[in-house]
């Protein structure tokens, strides 16, 4: 969606107000997901980014008759406030002192009688628990039915039409029957007669399919209800063309997309429904019987999906020595535009980055799409978390500066998700020394050992501990999971120093997770250094099990960049056999200059 002026939003604002007068409502709510509560969402569903310009893919709305707010979390500080100037909406920092969480701010703003405003179709039933929180006593009247944004965005797109496409066991190494039996099995020890998934990847996951409906994310509208005589997938029917006749052989049923309102209304009395409330949306939950026995918990498809099977992890390794070819050449041909007329006249762009990256991931026979937009970030632009290049904002690479690269690829192998953070001409001393704390931080965690029933909170440490004694820190979690040929963030596991649940969950063999420490120093540059890491058991002894991780991702360092000096002999040894690991892995795919270099920049550092 193309940004305008400014004075776009304001008349926008003003529209929406309009419409709020007409209907009675004193504040609207206008949340960043679509009907499944999905992260990365397709233009049907950008209400907040028509209304506000913002477009990072967190970030909600409140607007009043007065006044409008939109928060969003620390990778998108400096981003929302760039795109926010001149629209009057009030930037409300997530996490930061002294600022609510909406459901807070909705209750201390809130009088009694006055009326909010949302379209429940695009709410989690979370949502709702909160407000009654955070309203107590107060008589304030909800209307969840109304969509006043699509009453004023009469350019609306349409709802995605992609269909969807059977992923074959071979990939997976498990069945969809399989993975029926396993759902069933939790089912049954939660004492469960009905579970109700809304989450995309969690049904495409669990049956076995594919889809275009989501840009980098290849999931397919749908909603799925599964008994223990039933599983019934709903989906619009020309979506189901491709997959329909593989899932009917294994007796799971096809009905339309918007028959599941009806179907959950006519669930036999009294049974126990169990839903995901920060998935599912209002509209669906109102339709489950009001005397039915409601559990509020994650589908089980949400662990079980994170734990992959050992087909997944080997074609997850074999499709980051792919991935890892693809950005290691993308390296060399930044670091051999140094000293050109080339890079000094400012004839390379970021987005000339993008596209020759994603010309060299499209060698790989099995390459699909990328995994979210790219992240090609020089400068300055560097310091805004997860800036991606546009037409309007694109600029030449700058020479003695920082190229962050945070991109990744869908295979049919897996997903992948990098980020290296590149020197052209000669870094400064403060880079140097930020990048190798950075390094220091990604190793520290890579390289951890731990007892089962660790959770991501206590692990992220590992990772800010070099920052932190520079006086340094970042905002945004250290590592997040990643699907197989699905989301590229997935649950439940986090590595984060945050109150989440997901910090708590025990990081286990199977999961894989990113390894991404950074720092970003606002008008100056940005470091990040990601790797993708498969938890796996190390050992076993009368105190318990012990876990660690394999590095996934197949791309060297920044040898321009590390301070040696700042550098541990263990670190070095670490470093050293990771960038020998690299050559071995990558060396044969490239061509006798590409293979030259690396040879040199994979020396050992001692």
């Amino acid at each position: 969606m193309k940004r305008m002026s400014a004075e776009i939003y304001v008349s926008r604002l003003q529209a929406l107000r309009n419409e709020m007068n007409t209907a009675g409502i004193d504040a609207y709510y206008i949340p960043c997901g679509d009907f499944h509560m999905s992260e990365y969402i397709s233009d049907h569903f950008k209400c907040r980014e028509y209304m506000s310009g913002f477009d990072g893919s967190n970030g909600e709305m409140i607007i009043t008759v007065t006044d409008a707010y939109l928060w969003t979390d620390g990778r998108y500080f400096i981003q929302a406030s760039e795109q926010l100037e001149g629209t009057g909406i009030v930037l409300m920092k997530m996490g930061e002192p002294k600022v609510p969480a909406i459901s807070e701010f909705l209750g201390e703003n809130l009088k009694d009688g006055d009326t909010l405003g949302f379209d429940g179709r695009c709410v989690p039933g979370g949502f709702r628990d909160r407000l009654d929180k955070a309203f107590g006593e107060k008589k304030i009247t909800l209307k969840s039915d109304i969509d006043l944004v699509g009453k004023i965005w009469t350019d609306r797109p349409a709802l995605p039409e992609g269909k969807a496409w059977i992923l074959d066991d071979k990939y997976t190494g498990m069945s969809r029957n399989e993975k029926l039996a396993k759902v069933r099995e939790k089912m049954n020890e939660e004492k469960c007669d009905a579970l109700v998934i809304a989450s995309l990847d969690d049904i495409a996951w669990l049956y076995q399919f594919r889809g275009e409906d989501i840009d980098y994310n290849p999931v397919t509208l749908s909603y799925s209800v599964i008994t223990a005589g039933d599983a019934i997938l709903y989906m619009f029917p020309e979506k189901a063309e491709n997959i329909k006749s593989a899932l009917e052989a294994d007796g799971v049923k096809i009905r339309d997309y918007e028959d599941i309102f009806d179907d959950l209304k006519t669930l036999a009395d009294n049974r126990k429904v169990m839903f995901d409330p920060e998935s599912t949306n209002l509209r669906l939950i109102g339709s489950i019987p009001e005397n039915a026995e409601i559990i509020k918990k994650a589908s089980p498809t949400v662990y079980f999906k994170a734990l992959k099977t050992e087909t997944e992890s080997e074609n997850e390794r074999s499709a980051h020595v792919s991935d890892g070819v693809a950005v290691t050449r993308i390296i060399h041909y930044l670091k051999s535009l140094q000293g050109t007329e080339e890079l000094l006249d400012g004839h390379v762009t970021e987005l000339d980055v993008a596209e020759k990256l994603l010309g060299f991931r499209k060698e790989a026979e099995d390459f699909i799409e990328e995994s979210f937009a790219p992240i090609i970030a020089t400068g300055a632009h560097g310091a805004i978390i997860h800036y991606e290049p546009t037409p309007e904002t694109d600029i030449p690479l700058e020479n003695n500066s920082l190229v962050l690269m945070d991109t990744g690829g869908q295979y049919m192998r897996g997903t992948t998700d990098i980020t290296r953070t590149i020197s052209l001409g000669t870094p400064s001393e403060k880079m140097k020394t930020l990048y190798t704390a950075v390094l220091k931080g990604n190793i520290a965690l890579s390289s951890a050992v731990f007892k089962n029933g660790t959770g991501g909170k206590s692990l992220d440490i590992l990772a800010r501990r070099p920052l932190w004694e520079l006086g340094y820190d970042y905002r945004h979690g250290t590592g997040h999971g990643v699907g197989y040929l699905l989301n590229v963030h997935e649950g439940p596991q986090n590595i984060s120093n945050g109150s989440a649940a997901r910090c708590q969950t025990p990081i286990e063999p199977g999961m894989i997770t990113s390894d991404e420490p950074g720092v970003y120093l606002e008008g100056e540059f940005g470091i990040r250094t990601e790797n993708m890491i498969l938890c796996v058991p190390k050992s076993e002894s009368e105190y318990g099990k012990f876990y660690g991780f394999d590095v996934l991702t197949m791309v060297p360092y920044d040898r321009d960049l590390i301070v040696t000096d700042m550098l541990t002999e263990e670190e070095i040894r670490l470093i050293d056999e990771y960038h020998k690991t690299v050559y071995d892995n990558i060396s044969s795919y490239l061509d006798e200059s590409e293979r030259k270099w690396l040879a040199d920049v994979t020396k050992p550092l001692s």
